[in-house]
């Protein structure tokens, strides 16, 4: 029975198999092709189903109810396709016609501006102005790429002993405070020999430096000389520097041969610590030897010891002639490249020599290729053009000077003071004169005078007594030409009544 079951039940449920005859094909066909359902039709793309809109606006001057035809009625497709675009689209084409009105609403929206997209421009970040000199007080950290510089390289807790020594100043100079706690008998190697292990090259030049400012000249002789004995500390150019410049400056440096023996196989580190010694030695004709020696065997020293130079030579009146040649020599160099301290002190000897273009033609200079002067700089180019008699072109430079928002100190206050009482300026004068005691400087005395001479030009005696008594309290004594003068201003208004 089952067996009959079987052969009556399996040939409707196995699949029909395809042969070469007509049944055979018929049979394949109606397996393969499924119920006519939604979700097994062929779909349209989206791009297709969904057209986008265009980009770019058409022509305003086109009549788009011209241009629009009709919708022409889409051609009869097999049953099973179209009715399932039919049914996918959710949208039938009946073919009508559109309005009149349709199409000048279709037209109107075409006729628009399209809204742009706004472009988002990149932020550019303004260039990076350094303050001025005087408006920060001292002190003031360095900017955070500095500091991220000097502690990149900065030897870590885990570095070795050596590595957080030799380039530590507290260490260094703790090694010259030893030394120099040494008894006079016993000699600099005491205590160098238990630093030894933790010191490299150059480490011994800020010790050697200590020592100078401590006047130790001959511990720093020992320094070197038992550095010469330790091959990985010497030959350093930078240990020979430094104990030739504290002994150039001890007034200790001997020679058994001539300069210019030792001058021909120097560096020019070696010879510029010598020259920066001698000058603070004040021993000018050393130092010119120097320079006349690199001179003529076409070698070139900084242009700081050119500047220092003339500035020493400067404070001597038999040296004059020597700062006019050594200004001369120094103007003739391509590579100038000044310090603002250099640049300002030779503007004070060219003042002093009366070499008031020169004075000029290096503010202009210094503009040209720094930032911005600095008030002491200013105060010297107002100090110059007073001097030169061009009044009016100082107080141009006091203007530039207030422009900037620069911190005016004591010289400043006095240098415009005495400018706005030649000008004969009181209103100034006075309020140059108030700002500088709210500032909580001191007056000097020779502010004090020049505020009694302008207020004497104006006849302003009770002004006169009053500063008199500031003067008075401030522990001056009025000189024999300031009581003169307030006399003949009593003896003027007496007479006048």
């Amino acid at each position: 029975m089952e067996k009959v079951l079987t052969r009556l039940i399996w040939p409707s449920l196995r699949r029909p198999e395809s042969g070469y005859g007509a049944r055979g094909k018929a049979s394949a066909a109606a397996w393969k092709q499924p119920k006519s359902s939604p979700s097994s039709r062929r779909k349209l793309p989206k791009n297709l189903r969904y057209p986008r809109r265009a980009k770019v606006p058409p022509d305003s001057g086109v009549n788009r109810a011209a241009v629009l035809k009709k919708v022409e009625e889409p051609e009869r497709q097999p049953t099973g396709t179209a009715a399932g675009d039919e049914e996918d689209n959710g949208e039938a084409f009946d073919g009508s016609v559109w309005s009149q009105e349709e199409i000048e609403v279709i037209s109107s929206l075409f006729e628009q501006r399209m809204p742009q997209k706004a472009v988002r421009r990149r932020k550019e970040s303004a260039a990076h102005v350094p303050p001025p000199r005087g408006a920060r007080p001292a002190g003031t950290p360095a900017p955070k790429r500095y500091v991220r510089a000097a502690s990149r390289g900065a030897p870590s807790l885990r570095s070795p002993v050596s590595s957080r020594v030799f380039k530590n100043p507290e260490v260094l100079v703790r090694i010259a405070r030893e030394i120099g706690a040494l008894p006079a008998d016993e000699d600099a190697s005491e205590v160098l020999g238990r630093w030894g292990p933790f010191l490299r090259k150059g480490s011994l030049s800020m010790t050697i430096k200590e020592l100078g400012h401590m006047g130790l000249p001959e511990r720093a002789l020992q320094t070197l000389c038992w550095a010469q004995k330790h091959r990985p500390l010497f030959p350093d150019d930078r240990i020979l520097a430094s104990t030739v410049e504290v002994l150039a400056r001890n007034g200790q440096l001997k020679m058994g041969a001539p300069m210019e023996r030792y001058l021909s196989s120097a560096s020019r580190t070696v010879m510029e610590a010598m020259a920066r010694g001698f000058i603070k030695a004040g021993n000018v004709d050393l130092t010119r030897k120097i320079l006349l020696f690199v001179r003529d065997n076409k070698r070139a020293l900084d242009a700081s010891i050119h500047a220092k130079l003339i500035l020493e030579a400067g404070k001597n009146p038999d040296r004059l002639r020597l700062a006019e040649v050594l200004l001369d020599e120094l103007g003739d160099r391509e590579d100038l490249d000044l310090r603002p301290q250099d640049c300002t002190a030779i503007m004070k000897i060219c003042i002093r020599l009366g070499r008031f273009e020169a004075v000029e033609s290096l503010f202009e200079w210094f503009k040209q290729s720094r930032v911005n002067p600095t008030v002491v700089m200013y105060t010297t180019i107002v100090h110059g053009r007073f001097r030169s008699g061009d009044l009016r072109g100082a107080l141009a430079a006091v203007w530039e000077m207030e422009e900037r928002e620069l911190l005016l100190d004591l010289p400043a206050y006095r240098v415009v003071i005495r400018l706005c009482v030649a000008l004969g300026d009181l209103a100034r004068a006075a309020r140059y004169f108030s700002r500088l005691k709210e500032a909580g400087f001191a007056p000097t005395y020779d502010i004090y005078r020049d505020m009694i001479r302008a207020y004497a030009a104006g006849g302003r005696l009770a002004k006169c007594r009053q500063i008199c008594r500031e003067l008075e309290t401030a522990g001056w004594k009025l000189d024999r030409g300031a009581q003169n003068l307030l006399l003949q201003i009593e003896d003027g208004l007496l007479s006048d009544d």
